[in-house]
């Protein structure tokens, strides 16, 4: 009996780098189908797909962020082009996205939005209000689009355009001829699970994001409805010089972490994924991250 027990020992360590290779491999490949379907929608509609829709003149819309109806995200825009047809057509694009005539449709698990790997809870997620009261039910996901240096989130303005310079963004319509920066240098998505919940669905005006485990992030708090789908790098307006690369001690719900201890994985534009590391030269981080700041950096990282 004690040498099966040391023997089950010995084989424990390996069987878990078996099922963490095998988890790496499925969210390298989960991405790298999403990488395609935003080229596709980028050949169908000239442009990438925006973070969110929002209509800032909306009744309906958060005073505070002037995020507005209808909320839907990247991960809706670009269903069409992941063997998703039926479900996009089951959305009533015209409503909002929390709209209880939408409630089943939203639900939905998409593998392909999905980590293996990330801890936690699992099936749809609960988006609620800074009261905790329930707006919706959405799909999860452990993708999260990049905005860019800064949070325009933090902004009391219409247009997010002059404070993003990443590739999604609320109503962003960024093309190829955009990405001055280079599309195989620039980050289009990366993993976020862990910290807290995202969704592949939409935004929801008056919705707050907050982290799962407070004691085990106190460097983060809760933050707006665009983190629901949303991620920057820093360095933010509200924190100059500071950049939280993934996996950062100090990271917030609104930066990219990974259940990965070694790193993280990314799209990048060009629809190429990366494993980045958890050791990341936070400059480099940061130029990854803007598609036009003519930023010079090692390729290999």
């Amino acid at each position: 009996i004690a040498i099966i027990a040391i023997l089950i020992g010995l084989l424990l360590p390996a069987v878990q780098k078996v099922r963490e290779a095998a988890a790496r491999m499925q969210t390298a490949n989960n991405l790298k189908q999403q990488g395609l379907a935003f080229h596709s929608h980028h050949d169908t509609f000239l442009h990438f797909p925006a973070g969110y829709e929002s209509n800032a003149a909306s009744p309906l819309r958060d005073p505070v962020t002037l995020d507005g109806p209808p909320g839907w995200a990247w991960g809706v825009a670009i269903l069409p082009f992941l063997e998703q047809e039926n479900l996009a057509r089951q959305l009533r694009r015209d409503l909002p996205c929390w709209d209880p005539l939408n409630a089943a449709a939203v639900a939905t698990e998409l593998k392909v939005f999905l980590n293996p790997a990330a801890p936690g809870p699992t099936g749809p997620m609960t988006v609620r209000a800074a009261g905790g009261s329930v707006l919706a039910t959405f799909g999860r996901t452990h993708f999260v689009g990049n905005v860019g240096h800064d949070e325009p989130w933090g902004y009391t303005a219409v247009d997010h355009t002059p404070f993003a310079n990443g590739m999604l963004f609320r109503n962003s319509r960024v093309r190829i001829a955009d990405v001055t920066d280079g599309t195989s240098n620039t980050v289009m998505l990366g993993e976020h699970s862990v910290v807290s919940d995202k969704t592949w669905v939409g935004v929801v005006p008056g919705a707050e994001v907050c982290p799962r485990e407070p004691g085990r992030f106190p460097f983060t708090e809760c933050d707006a409805p665009a983190t629901l789908v949303l991620a920057h790098s820093g360095p933010a307006a509200s924190e100059p010089g500071v950049v939280h690369p993934p996996n950062a001690p100090t990271a917030h719900v609104c930066q990219m972490y990974s259940p990965f201890v070694a790193g993280a994985h990314i799209l990048l534009t060009d629809g190429s994924v990366r494993f980045v590391p958890t050791s990341i030269n936070a400059l480099t981080w940061a130029a990854l991250c803007s598609r036009n700041g003519g930023e010079v950096f090692d390729a290999n990282y």
